[in-house]
């Protein structure tokens, strides 16, 4: 049993690659909209986490989800596979505190990197293609050797961790939360064609389309999926977004 979430498609490409044959698959907005927390796991049964990182941690919806799991048995091993463009920060620390809360042991901590996908402050942009290429291909390697860890069921911690993890994650991100994960600052300009392409591609159904526009609804987690996807990039985040590049899987 997996449980995942995605808004550009790296942590659902991961996640799909890592299932087993017949392996349950859950995408983690669609099961809160169905409140769906209680789960009975089968014997010998394994259950994992894939998500991206976001500001080096876990995205908070993923942390919340899983603090309201209801599981009726125990699984056999847990684990969790974070996607991140440069470093994880404390990411597995944090998620264990969310899965000891619910009285699960996190067992293996893995990593892989992905191009980044954060656009919304001055310096950040997508990485240059050859530099995504690159870490595509590098990902196509390690998900076969992450396969096998996950198949022998090894207890290891393979982060990706750079330099000042505390101060990024216990300090940063509660601050990349306060002031920016919140869609006021997103708007389309006069480029838009009403494709609706943004309110499709959007995982928590916050966006709808009202006379032609978009119009976001208050509970959005800035995965920049409506960015990314519009084919005319004419969705941005307030002025921070107009000449940086875009990325999907």
């Amino acid at each position: 049993m997996i449980f995942y979430f995605s808004g550009l498609g790296n942590s659902r490409h991961v996640a799909e690659q890592l299932a087993d044959e017949g392996e349950q698959l859950f995408f983690i907005p669609e099961v809160e909209r169905d409140h769906g927390y209680e789960y009975t796991l089968q014997a010998n049964e394994r259950l994992g986490f894939v998500f991206p990182v976001y500001s080096w941690r876990a995205p908070r919806l993923v942390s919340d989800f899983v603090r309201k799991l209801k599981l009726q048995s125990r699984p056999a091993y847990t684990f969790m596979v974070a996607t991140c463009g440069d470093d994880c920060g404390k990411t597995e620390q944090y998620f264990r505190q969310d899965l000891r809360s619910i009285g699960l042991n996190l067992d293996t901590a893995l990593a892989i990197q992905m191009p980044n996908t954060y656009v919304c402050l001055p310096g950040m942009d997508v990485d240059p293609n050859t530099l995504a290429q690159e870490k595509l291909t590098r990902a196509k390697e390690r998900i076969p050797q992450i396969k096998e860890i996950l198949r022998r069921r090894e207890r290891v911690s393979q982060m990706i961790v750079t330099g000042m993890a505390g101060l990024k994650s216990d300090i940063i991100q509660p601050l990349f939360y306060r002031l920016l994960v919140k869609d006021k600052p997103f708007h389309a300009t006069d480029a838009c064609v009403s494709c609706g392409i943004c309110a499709k591609s959007c995982p928590l159904n916050n966006i709808r389309m009202v006379d032609g526009r978009p119009q976001w609804q208050g509970h959005c987690t800035t995965c920049l999926s409506c960015y990314h996807h519009c084919p005319q990039h004419a969705i941005h985040y307030g002025k921070a977004t107009g000449k940086k590049g875009q990325y999907y899987l």
